[in-house]
């Protein structure tokens, strides 16, 4: 059985446990959360090095995007070179093809009729072929980057800009505590900030990470589609609460929770037959096929928004 663990900066109250087949292969696939505490990742870290057969790193991203030029973020880079043995992984392989394959599943196989819908992406940066694979859908895109990672209230509507924006701040911005960029151990568990409702009430869909979702979440949500990666069950009942239409997300659901790209990307490093650090979006598309991965989708109300 191979033995697959995602290592998180969040919250230790999501950890979650599962046995799954693949390919015929038997996986034992779990997440250890670490409560924010960036010391206690990293030991985890080297005590599982050579224990397990690969490893995804949550709650945080070595690398950042624009078009196709990634940047390092300093803190992830640290979690990643504290594993010497084990492959080791973020999702950003995942981000650029499973997750671009779901905005094209949804926009040739279902009844949601991307085109001219308004998407609220709360970060492009960290999910660039998602974000790219929106606009192509003919989407209205309000990009989220400037207000979900650095609080401040500033739209951005145009890829090319998010690019431009990109390539000038994230060479600092990379240089940052992870920690004040995004919430991790207990500002997860806060309760939502509603400060921001005005973009998310523009919008049809809100697309993105959950955590950076969740963080400006207003109560009332009617009517929206919700595109995102890592819920629980918990998480999947606030957004019933607060009238969310549909929830979808990017990997499947095993035991009611939907893993990260990390843990699954990891997951999938570990059936591809070459050194893990040559695998590449190549590999990842064809094994998207063979293992047939579509996207959960979950109604919760009739009240969706048509154009």
């Amino acid at each position: 059985m191979k033995d697959i663990v995602g290592v998180s900066l969040g919250s230790s109250k999501r950890d979650h446990e599962v046995k799954v087949k693949l390919l015929n292969e038997d996986f034992r696939i779990r997440r250890i959360g670490t409560d924010g505490d960036f010391d206690k990742a990293i030991e985890l870290l080297e005590e599982l090095d050579g224990k397990v057969d690969a490893i995804g790193l949550g709650g945080i991203d070595i690398y950042l995007y624009s078009g196709t030029k990634r940047y390092e973020l300093v803190d992830g880079v640290k979690l990643r070179d504290a594993v010497k043995k084990t492959p080791v992984v973020d999702g950003s392989g995942l981000k650029n093809t499973l997750e671009r394959d779901t905005v094209e599943y949804l926009d040739k196989n279902s009844d949601f009729d991307l085109k001219n819908k308004t998407v609220l992406m709360v970060s492009a940066v960290d999910r660039f072929g998602m974000a790219q694979a929106l606009t192509e859908a003919g989407c209205k895109m309000i990009f989220g980057d400037l207000i979900f990672a650095l609080n401040i209230p500033k739209p951005v509507y145009d890829l090319h800009m998010i690019e431009k924006l990109a390539d000038e701040l994230l060479p600092k911005i990379c240089k940052t505590p992870f920690r004040l960029l995004y919430p991790t151990g207990k500002e997860q568990e806060k309760e939502p900030d509603p400060k921001y409702a005005e973009f998310y009430n523009q919008a049809d869909i809100i697309a993105g990470d959950f955590h950076l979702i969740r963080k400006y979440m207003p109560p009332k949500l009617e009517g929206k589609i919700i595109l995102t990666n890592t819920v629980t069950t918990s998480d999947v009942e606030e957004l019933k609460k607060r009238g969310v239409s549909y929830l979808i997300t990017t990997t499947p659901e095993y035991e009611g929770r939907s893993f990260g790209t990390n843990v699954l990307e990891a997951a999938l490093v570990t059936l591809i037959d070459k050194p893990w650090q040559e695998v590449n979006a190549d590999d990842y598309s064809h094994l998207i096929k063979e293992l047939n991965l579509k996207p959960r989708i979950e109604k919760f109300s009739q009240k969706v928004k048509t154009n």
